[in-house]
């Protein structure tokens, strides 16, 4: 099944890897085969990457987006978990089913899961911030 996308002027998305920029109208094209993609609300800077769950969220997006490389992200991605469930363990439940969805090998699905938990990272800190 086609997937139809719209950009916006001067939207970027990621497709198969490679970086697409939209110029200063909108764009209209068909995706016509199975190839990683990533609108540009849903694209995570590396330099942006910075708190424990942003780079929980990056490695899954290294995974889906360089297929061939993936494998050498599960470590770091493994090694990220241990780290955020030991300072945070209420994010267990959460993280367990990130993780189910990249064994299966389905990173847009654990992308997504991903973007819940940054946001809830940033309840954790909103309620230390107020606390203190």
């Amino acid at each position: 099944m086609a997937l139809k996308i719209t950009l916006k002027p001067h939207e970027k998305v990621i497709l198969g890897g490679a970086v697409v920029v939209n110029g200063t109208s909108a764009c209209h094209f068909t995706i016509e085969n199975n190839v990683p993609i990533l609108r540009q609300t849903d694209i995570l800077a590396e330099l942006d990457a910075n708190s424990p769950c942003k780079r929980i969220y990056f490695s899954i997006q290294l995974m889906y987006i360089d297929e061939l490389r993936s494998a050498e992200m599960h470590p770091i991605y493994w090694d990220l978990v241990k780290e955020v469930v030991h300072a945070a363990p209420s994010t267990k439940e959460l993280l367990t089913q990130i993780s189910e969805k990249i064994l299966e090998g389905k990173m847009y699905q654990a992308l997504k899961l991903a973007k819940n938990l940054i946001s809830y990272e940033q309840e954790l800190i909103n309620n230390v911030t107020k606390s203190s």
